[in-house]
């Protein structure tokens, strides 16, 4: 029970750390204008991957025997 809160809180820490570090980037420079839904959806599905990865790659060294 614990080790399943473990991991919920360190996804969700890592998808709130990487939305911090996109927003550091300027979508506005790759993107068509007038396509702000799409550039804002985008960093969100951008932001879901990254923090996944990094969220697999904290779990395996923590849980690492």
């Amino acid at each position: 029970m614990t080790e399943n809160i473990v991991r919920i809180a360190v996804y969700l820490a890592s998808f709130a750390l990487c939305m911090f570090a996109l927003s550091a980037l300027d979508f506005n420079r790759f993107l068509k204008k007038g396509k702000i839904m799409e550039a804002q959806f985008l960093m969100i599905l951008l932001a879901m991957g990254l923090g996944a990865l990094v969220a697999q790659f904290l779990l395996a060294l923590r849980f690492m025997n």
